[in-house]
């Protein structure tokens, strides 16, 4: 074969050679992105709080002695737990003990002239029965006979008197004990002592009708919460007792934590201009937050599960575009392509596939990329171009 064959021969496959790296190094690189398969699982529908909800307690207590005072007596310190019935706190309240024990010794002395009464009326009403009998004999006049009746009927009017003494003696020492169970503040539930506004010497009062004041002592029962958080009134229309939720707290990111709905409001709430809600309460279980320690004030979050669906074709969220499109990743050539799908139930986690997908189907989640675009060529962010 001559030699001019093969020089053009290798000048032919120089000239391809060239021109392949040429087209390569001129070539747009492959994009990363993250990918997401498409799957079977559950999806469910949901409505979340507009605002950020509360941790309350179940039972909270802001108590005040129900009389002013000085405090005499302060048994407890903040953070203390204490019991149902326990000593909180006491005012001075000896000149209310001084009038009980006063009652107390009036009534022991109206006992004492009750007895002797009852005894005089006792001997006047034998001695009226001696002297009508004497009087139906014929030995004693009738102007005797009602002598004595008036005077059985006199001392027997004593007797009362007497004995009516001893029960207000008592009432007035019941009443001076009531007084003094006024200075006195006792737990009304177990709990922890969440707040004091007082010390020894000070004198808290209680508060006047229409004007609220501290209160001497908060008490939170820490054994039982739920969460209190407001529902944008469209989404709370869909909202029924006993659904089931799940509820966040800023506190402890990344948890999740069962819960129930408890309680809906009766009314709608319009604080705020555009913004009308409704306060949804949900209760969830306090054994999984006693190792957390939580507080009652945290912010809280909560997710009402409207509807669910189970083993559906699902996507992620994050991997939906406006319109219900997607960017669906083909690894034989490795481009992405707009794809349109129809999309079923929806939260913020999985968006449910009714049609236009299929399992298997890879996805695109970084739809912010700034280079993405129909049938541009990409790459999984874990792999190299």
């Amino acid at each position: 074969m001559p030699k001019t064959f093969w020089r053009t021969l290798l000048v032919v496959l120089l000239i391809a050679a060239a021109g392949i790296l040429l087209w390569r190094s001129t070539r747009p690189k492959p994009i990363e992105v993250r990918l997401a398969v498409v799957d079977r699982g559950t999806v469910e529908r949901s409505v979340a709080n507009t605002r950020a909800g509360t941790l309350m307690a179940c039972r909270r207590a802001k108590l005040s002695p129900g009389s002013g005072g000085q405090i005499a007596e302060l048994k407890i310190a903040k953070g203390q737990r204490v019991r149902s019935g326990q000593l909180l706190l006491a005012l001075w309240n000896r000149d209310l003990v001084a009038e009980a024990a006063l009652a107390d010794s009036e009534a022991a002395t109206a006992l004492a002239r009750s007895r002797a009464a009852c005894a005089q009326a006792e001997i006047a009403r034998r001695e009226a029965e001696r002297q009508r009998r004497l009087e139906k004999s014929g030995s004693a006049a009738a102007e005797r006979v009602d002598r004595a009746e008036t005077e059985a009927r006199v001392r027997q009017a004593e007797c009362e008197a007497a004995t009516q003494a001893i029960q207000t003696a008592r009432a007035r020492g019941a009443l001076a004990r009531a007084h003094q169970e006024r200075t006195r503040l006792l737990a009304p539930l177990d709990g922890v002592v969440a707040e004091i506004n007082g010390e020894l010497g000070a004198y808290p009062t209680p508060s006047p009708p229409g004007i609220p004041t501290p209160p001497a002592v908060d008490l939170v029962d820490d054994t039982c919460f739920y969460v209190s958080a407001p529902i944008d009134e469209v989404d709370a229309a869909a909202i029924r007792l006993g659904m089931p939720a799940r509820v966040t707290l800023d506190a402890f990111p990344g948890r999740r934590f069962p819960g129930e709905v408890k309680r809906i409001g009766s009314y709608v709430l319009d604080r705020e201009k555009q913004a009308r809600t409704v306060d949804v309460e949900v209760s969830f279980d306090i054994a999984s937050l006693e190792a957390l320690q939580a507080l009652a004030g945290y912010s809280a979050d909560v997710e009402v599960v409207i509807e669910s669906r189970r083993e559906t074709l699902r996507i992620p969220t994050q991997a939906v575009l406006e319109g219900s499109r997607v960017y669906r990743y083909d690894p034989a050539t490795q481009r992405l392509g707009r794809q349109p799908f129809s999309a079923g139930l929806s939260n913020w986690d999985f968006t449910e596939v009714s049609a236009g997908l299929a399992a298997g189907d890879q996805v695109v989640l970084s739809v912010d990329l700034p280079d993405l675009k129909d049938g541009i060529r990409a790459v999984a962010a874990e792999e190299t171009p």
